[in-house]
This record gives structure tokens, C-alpha cells and sequence, in this order.
């Protein structure tokens, strides 16, 4: 498999720095992605997204979501079992896990939900009216004014 050095585009440029970490990331052969737990985005509007995490297990105290540099980080930490269980099978997995999502600029987490096994978190993206496209009016053809000059009978 070809592998790309991307070591020059971060010497040639200044401020695309997550343009190229977003590229290392994507173009890198490590087979080792976490797969656990699993995941669904989905569009719920034209600027809103839900990530729907599977965290069966877990309860809401031992779930923690952050907001750092641009990625929303999703961990969870069971906490100790003190009980003396005998398992015959046990396929529900509850081992510690962190999943980070990276987020693209302007898009905010509005609020995080938890109920029958899945942690939920809402996303919007909000583009500030600078940003916004906007329509620029444009005036017809302004016809030429006429002056009249005035003479003076000398």
C-alpha cells in the first residue's frame, strides 16, 4: 500500500494545520480504528446532526462527553463491581472505552441525552452571518441626467 508524506504541506502553509491533521488521519494505514462502541450519525436537519453512541451498561454517571480542540471526545469508565458473580456467558461488554468525533468549525453540541442504552448527542452548525452567502442586489441602468445650464444675459 502507497503511503503519503505529508510533511510538506505543513512547512508550506500557516493555519491549515487541521486541514492536514484531517488528511493524516484519513490517508493513515492503521487497521487498529476502535470499532467499540458502535455508532450512528445521522442528518436530522439541514444544520443539525445526532450521534447515537451504544453504551448498554453504562449508566449516566460513568459516561463523560467532552469538547476539546475541535473534537468532542465520548468516554466511558465502569466503575469497580463489588459483587461476586459467576458469568456462564457474558456478552453484554462493558470495558472503558473513548471515541472522539472531529468536528468542523462552527458546528456546537446543543445537548446530550441518555435513555434505554444509548447516549445520544445533539450537533448544530451555526454559520455566522459574516459567512453566510448573500444575495447582492443589482441596479439596472441608471439613465444619464441631463443638466441645464443656465446662461447670464451679460
Amino acid at each position: 500500500m502507497r503511503s503519503f508524506d505529508l510533511s510538506p504541506l505543513y512547512r508550506a502553509t500557516v493555519g491549515f494545520d487541521r486541514v492536514a491533521d484531517l488528511m493524516d488521519r484519513a490517508l493513515s494505514t492503521d487497521l487498529a480504528q476502535p470499532t467499540y462502541p458502535p455508532y450512528n450519525i445521522e442528518k436530522t436537519d439541514e444544520n443539525a446532526y445526532r450521534i447515537s453512541i451504544a453504551v448498554a451498561g453504562f449508566c449516566s454517571d460513568e459516561l463523560a462527553v467532552e469538547l476539546k480542540d475541535g473534537a468532542l471526545i465520548v468516554t466511558g469508565r465502569k466503575s469497580e463491581d463489588t459483587t461476586d458473580r459467576t458469568y456462564l456467558h457474558r456478552g453484554i461488554a462493558t470495558r472503558a472505552f473513548e471515541r472522539r468525533f472531529a468536528l468542523a468549525d462552527h458546528v456546537k453540541v446543543t445537548g446530550a441525552t441518555h435513555e434505554d442504552g444509548m447516549l445520544h448527542l445533539d450537533l448544530v452548525r451555526e454559520v455566522p452571518e459574516a459567512l453566510k452567502p448573500r444575495r447582492i442586489e443589482i441596479a439596472g441602468p441608471s439613465k444619464a441626467e441631463t443638466k441645464q445650464v443656465e446662461t447670464v444675459d451679460a
